[in-house]
């Protein structure tokens, strides 16, 4: 059975303490391309991850595990959700249909996640997923695109799809909630 899980990124304290504040599982693109998923018959999961505004690896991967991940999955990560996938990716000798990277953070100065992101990105991971795409803006934050140009050096052979217009990819950036970018990349395969 085709499925996917959708990672989202961190917020700060403020916005995730925020009662008026959806969860982060359920902004910006998220629920609608979950939504969009399902009616192609792609099981589609978007787990919250516990504490994320201060994210830890261990805490992180525990809750991400407790879903089926095999050759048919497609794994979505967005910001530190993204940078998150590629490290369990790394460490998990596995078989992917297809990975896909929105704005992926890693923390390029090693200033906000305490050893989140201490791994080294497995270059033989393209050789075990089918399909990897990184979705940038050049208008986003240097931090993106200092983990983006990182990311292009480990694993040559990934698909860039390059904006110039969606910021970080949020809802605030984007003006929208629907991704049909992001929905076409995942439902086509090569």
């Amino acid at each position: 059975m085709k499925r996917a899980i959708i990672i989202h990124g961190t917020p700060s304290r403020e916005e995730y303490f925020d009662a008026a504040t959806p969860s982060e599982s359920n902004k910006h693109w998220i629920p609608w391309l979950q939504k969009q998923l399902l009616i192609r018959d792609i099981f589609t999961q978007t787990p919250e991850m516990p504490d994320s505004y201060a994210p830890d690896y261990d805490t992180w991967k525990a809750e991400f595990e407790r879903f089926p991940v095999d050759s048919e999955t497609i794994l979505i990560g967005h910001s530190c959700g993204g940078g998150f996938l590629l490290r369990w990716i790394s460490e998990n000798k596995i078989q992917l249909n297809k990975l896909i990277l929105v704005a992926p953070w890693m923390d390029p100065q090693e200033r906000k996640t305490m050893g989140f992101f201490d791994f080294e990105i497995d270059p033989k991971l393209q050789d075990r997923v089918n399909e990897i795409h990184v979705f940038v803006s050049i208008d986003d934050d240097s931090e993106i695109l200092d983990s983006v140009h990182f990311i292009k050096k480990a694993l040559p052979h990934v698909t860039f799809h390059e904006f110039t217009d969606k910021g970080h990819f949020c809802f605030e950036d984007m003006h929208t909630q629907e991704f049909p970018e992001l929905l076409k990349t995942i439902v086509l395969s090569r």
